[in-house]
């Protein structure tokens, strides 16, 4: 095995209906607004701005933000070295939880809202969490007592390899030569 060979690999992204239809409610506002101001030369409102102030925000809200939102998401690997994650945007290099600071994970059904105040990158009274979507993950609890949760649609399966590699690295450490 290669030292950086990938074991597990997922992508998650804000993909949920209910967040897209409150993203667009947005756009189609301001494009209704514009339609009415420019083709209908029908004014709203006092209009001190001028037509090109409400497509100035239409760009910004109107495709920045949607934009913005579609491209952030999590990226989750498992490698030999360790588990990777990067939060896309926010992130451009990987974030790496070395297998020797992992003293164990556990593949858990949790309330985001209640134990993380939502979605996103996360602080807790049970750490910090990084998660895009549902409420399923696999909690890192490290040497030095710090606990991570990473969002997963797949929870099971990455504590299963991290656990399966952390066993590995036990199993290693504790042999003895004959």
């Amino acid at each position: 095995m290669e030292p950086d060979e990938i074991i597990y690999s997922e992508k998650q992204r804000f993909r949920q209906w209910w967040i897209w239809a409150l993203i667009l409610i947005s756009p189609v506002g301001f494009g209704w607004v514009i339609f009415q101001e420019v083709a209908l030369d029908s004014h709203v409102g006092d209009n001190s701005g001028g037509a090109w102030v409400l497509i100035v925000l239409w760009l910004i809200f109107g495709v920045g933000f949607p934009w913005f939102m579609y491209v952030t998401g999590l990226d989750t690997l498992a490698t030999n070295v360790g588990v990777c994650i990067r939060f896309r945007p926010f992130h451009r290099n990987w974030i790496v939880f070395g297998f020797g600071q992992i003293e164990k994970a556990e593949a858990l059904t949790y309330s985001p809202i209640k134990e993380y105040g939502g979605w996103g990158i996360r602080y807790g009274r049970k750490g910090k969490a990084y998660n895009v979507s549902g409420n399923k993950g696999v909690l890192l609890t490290f040497r030095d007592g710090k606990r991570t949760m990473i969002g997963s649609q797949n929870h099971e399966v990455l504590c299963s390899v991290i656990t399966q590699r952390l066993s590995q690295d036990l199993q290693r450490f504790t042999r003895l030569p004959l």
